[in-house]
């Protein structure tokens, strides 16, 4: 059922991009084309709001159940600790290898653009972007609230709160913890008969970008978005050789079990659609639920590997267009102030782009420069999304080895066995523990 999935992902794509293109080339009203995407995003969209109506359940209760069974918070602070070192690390990689690239492939270096009006903006509301804010928008006010708004860091603090109270009490809070396994398992055959829309939701999200905005688009801008993409090549690269140094030769059958929600967050450019999928894909490669559960959550607000190395390039590439000079310390400076500020924005709309609007504004930069990526910013999107599926998979097996969980081979099937009424079975309750 897996790899027949992906192979009509991979048919809606290729077909998405074909109607999309056709339909830029032959309709050469731009309004009757906007009404056309317009139509076609309409499937795009409900299949996130499927999505997206999985996550805060899944995330709570994968993430009490791990909790519960980690048996100490002992444990419990071991892996957070484990978790946000791989974090950090692979953040400073992201970024550093941004910074040589950019410095390499100097992709805005021939636009040679006159510095716009200081009063000119980018259009981007940065209201979102406050300190103060950002810390205490991490803390729930109510968990009906965060579920209802879908804010995974919230619900990851209160589950583990959650958790930690459950592993406090005992045998008494046992009902909750086969009340949250039990949910566990719906919400996962919740995700088969959802995931059975992607092909389509792919087909349409391709077509109707492409035939609002044409190939031209990419056209312009065509050596700053195959800079990003080599870089995010690169990037996979690197964090395939550092998970090779961990886990071994499985990283190849890792690579396999992810293939699936990586081309769901490519195609949707949402990394938010992959959760699901990624999450039972590293259970079935072997990584214990009560890690993967902890750390994935974690890492969909801190450890956004593909979003790091966008901004990095995005950045650097407006400094370049405008000729403005960076000496080195500054360009590191503002790299860390990106990687900071980055942590915990997830939840924001258009997040990488809030982000990039504030820095460039605290270095004396133009932030109407993102004007110049506006437009291609949703085709960078699908790529950083992915990458930061990728990141946030090998985060979650790292983890899992590094505490000695790790299934030791791998199984001989990727997708489980169909059940004789023809439908996947149900993970069983205990594979959560």
């Amino acid at each position: 059922m897996a790899k027949r999935l992906t192979y009509m992902i991979l048919a809606g794509l290729v077909l998405g991009i074909i109607v999309g293109w056709v339909l830029n080339a032959t309709i050469a009203d731009q309004a009757q084309l906007k009404a056309i995407a317009g139509y076609l995003s309409i499937v795009t969209t409900v299949f996130l709001h499927l999505i997206k109506m999985i996550i805060a359940p899944l995330v709570f209760g994968t993430l009490v159940v791990g909790i519960a069974h980690m048996g100490d918070t002992a444990a419990l602070g071991r892996v957070g600790v484990k978790s946000v070192g791989w974090f950090i690390a692979a953040s400073l990689m992201s970024l550093t290898l941004g910074l040589i690239l950019s410095h390499i492939l100097q992709p805005g270096a021939a636009l040679n653009l006159p510095l716009p009006p200081a009063t000119e903006s980018s259009g981007i509301d940065r209201s979102a972007f406050d300190v103060a804010k950002i810390i205490t928008h991490i803390f729930p006010t109510s968990i009906i609230d965060a579920m209802a708004t879908n804010e995974i860091l919230q619900i990851v603090v209160f589950a583990v709160f959650f958790g930690v109270a459950i592993t406090s009490v005992g045998e008494r809070a046992a009902p909750l913890v086969k009340a949250c396994e039990g949910l566990v398992a719906v919400m996962l055959r919740v995700t088969d008969y959802v995931m059975r829309f992607a092909p389509y939701a792919v087909f349409a999200a391709v077509a109707a970008t492409l035939a609002e905005q044409g190939p031209g688009v990419i056209g312009k801008l065509a050596y700053f978005m195959g800079s990003v993409y080599l870089g995010l090549a690169l990037l996979w690269l690197f964090l395939g050789l550092l998970a090779f140094l961990v886990i071994g030769r499985r990283v190849f059958a890792l690579a396999r079990y992810i293939r699936e929600p990586i081309l769901v967050a490519f195609s949707t450019a949402s990394s938010e659609a992959a959760f699901p999928r990624t999450l039972e894909a590293l259970d079935r490669f072997g990584a214990p639920p009560r890690i993967s559960s902890f750390v994935l959550p974690l890492g969909y607000s801190f450890n956004l590997d593909g979003s790091m190395m966008y901004m990095t390039f995005a950045s650097l590439f407006i400094a370049q267009a405008y000729g403005i000079h960076l000496d080195l310390g500054t360009q590191i400076a503002m790299l860390l102030t990106l990687m900071i500020t980055s942590k915990g924005i997830a939840g924001v709309p258009r997040a990488s782009l809030v982000v990039i609007a504030a820095t460039l504004s605290q270095f004396n930069l133009p932030e109407a420069g993102l004007l110049l990526i506006l437009a291609i910013d949703h085709f960078l999107d699908m790529g950083r999304s992915a990458t930061n599926v990728v990141g946030n998979a090998v985060a979650s097996v790292v983890v899992a080895r590094w505490e000695g969980e790790l299934d030791p081979e791998a199984p001989p099937e990727i997708a489980p066995a169909p059940a004789p009424s023809g439908r996947a079975e149900t993970p069983p309750a205990e594979t959560w523990g």
